[in-house]
């Protein structure tokens, strides 16, 4: 359990961003980590980490795993049945687990008009409130808008297709929306469950307790496609001239997406999601709108075209369409 005023033990169970999250925590040298696994995972894992396998159909599996641990971060890939997390919440707070990260790493799920259009943020109001309701667990929700690397990459998100060099502009592709890299995702969970639980001297603002039972904003960038495009050109090397770019209203490729979505075509959602996020109505900016804690964290500026550069990289290792 905590050691004095400070976490000690973190169980992370998830993908995606939780490689990150686990380096990070272990180049703090302050945690042990482990991770929570099914018992038919193949996975590798850093050295260092400690494993629990489960099975998410025996709760009592995951009471036990998570028995004795500090905190728990759940970063779930979309493809987790939907259940994961409940079942993992609940084993929390019967294992006495004090702080969980629940699954966010998403653009602002507090904005009402996001959660009203965006189907995914409505559920994750309701998991906070779950953590509260059984009062053995706090939460601190994670917002990191969408990952920059992951969503450069796929053409259906952020516009760039970089084997046909083209590139959709939503609106006139001005409109700047928060996003952060994985290593930025992996620093700043990393330095929050670093901080004291209770404040120590007069920096209240430095303790888990002040980000109790609340959301948290941190990014690597606030950027407009059209700021992406420019760090695309230099990073490639390339000139205006030899991409082709296009232009659709924000709003009918939102629309288009929903019914792309009732045919059964998964790319409609992710023109759905994203689209919605970059409306000129401000939503996805919100280091504007709420600020953020990059500061308060120590987290480092990020240059955008090394992410943009990363983002390439991706393309060439897995191909999306």
């Amino acid at each position: 359990m905590a050691t004095g005023n400070f976490i000690r033990r973190v169980a992370i169970a998830g993908g995606n961003c939780g490689r990150y999250i686990v380096d990070s925590l272990l180049e703090t040298k302050k945690h042990t980590v482990t991770a929570i696994t099914r018992a038919d995972s193949t996975s590798e894992l850093p050295q260092g980490v400690e494993v629990r396998k489960v099975d998410y159909a025996a709760p009592a599996t995951l009471v036990e795993a998570l028995r004795g641990q500090d905190a728990l971060v759940i970063t779930l890939t979309p493809m987790a049945p939907p259940d994961t997390q409940t079942k993992l919440i609940q084993a929390a707070a019967d294992a006495g687990v004090s702080w969980v990260l629940p699954n966010e790493w998403a653009p602002d799920t507090a904005d009402e008009a996001l959660v009203r259009d965006v189907g995914p943020f409505q559920k994750m109001g309701p998991q906070r409130d779950l953590i509260a309701k059984l009062g053995k667990s706090s939460y601190i929700a994670v917002h990191t808008g969408f990952w920059y690397e992951w969503s450069l990459a796929i053409p259906a998100s952020y516009g760039f297709d970089f084997a046909h060099r083209t590139v959709t502009l939503f609106d006139e592709g001005d409109t700047k929306i928060s996003t952060s890299t994985w290593p930025q995702v992996g620093r700043a969970v990393a330095a929050l469950l670093s901080l004291p639980i209770q404040p120590e001297g007069q920096e209240r603002e430095r303790s888990l307790d002040h980000f109790r039972n609340k959301l948290v904003y941190v990014s690597s960038f606030t950027v407009s496609q059209r700021d992406m495009l420019d760090s695309v050109l230099r990073v490639t090397g390339t000139s205006l001239a030899d991409w082709t770019v296009t232009k659709e209203p924000s709003k009918e490729r939102y629309l288009g997406g929903i019914e792309s979505m009732k045919k059964g075509d998964r790319i409609g959602f992710a023109k759905m999601m994203y689209s919605r996020v970059f409306y000129p109505d401000g939503n996805g900016d919100f280091e504007k709108r709420r600020g953020t804690s990059n500061a308060l964290l120590g987290l480092p500026k990020e240059e955008l075209d090394e992410a943009t550069k990363a983002a390439i990289e991706r393309t060439k290792a897995t191909p999306f369409k």
